[in-house]
């Protein structure tokens, strides 16, 4: 953000984007610029906000610790809009779908969620999110026993070799 661009990826200025919601200075018009500002709120580790943001009747099962440790613990790395259903300026419910990539404990993960919204006296909320659990990827060729000779051809066993 030393560069003054909003951390949601929109290609605004923080000030311009974000962060007058953030303040509080105006609320979220879409569900997707709800779902962009707190995405800056984990960046920012503004749990008030977060929870501010949620839909009232689920703040009594949020947990404000466990997203506290999350928000601080991890170096949030980017977003990305896959896409949104509803949500718009003259809609009462949206879904977007996006994906937050981060690094933690030195790993770059993603986080891929399909979050539901909710527009109450003219206010989006945050209801839920349903994550989207990573593709399985089939394997192309056999599994390769430890004792079986090595594929690549050097003619040691595989646990010797490439195992």
């Amino acid at each position: 953000m030393t560069d003054g661009s909003c951390p949601c990826g929109s290609d605004l200025r923080f000030a311009d984007c974000c962060e007058p919601l953030l303040q509080y200075r105006r609320p979220a018009t879409t569900a997707e610029a709800l779902m962009r500002s707190r995405y800056c709120a984990y960046v920012l580790a503004d749990i008030d906000y977060l929870e501010e943001t949620l839909e009232p009747d689920e703040r009594a099962t949020h947990d404000r610790e466990s997203t506290r440790r999350w928000a601080e613990q991890a170096d949030w790395l980017g977003l990305e809009v896959i896409g949104c259903s509803g949500g718009g300026e003259e809609d009462d419910k949206g879904v977007v779908e996006f994906i937050a990539s981060y690094r933690q404990n030195g790993r770059i993960l993603r986080h891929h969620e399909v979050s539901s919204f909710v527009r109450r006296d003219g206010r989006w909320y945050f209801v839920e999110g349903e994550l989207i659990p990573p593709a399985t990827r089939a394997r192309n060729h056999p599994k390769v026993g430890r004792n079986a000779p090595c594929p690549c051809g050097s003619g040691l066993k595989y646990k010797r070799c490439c195992g």
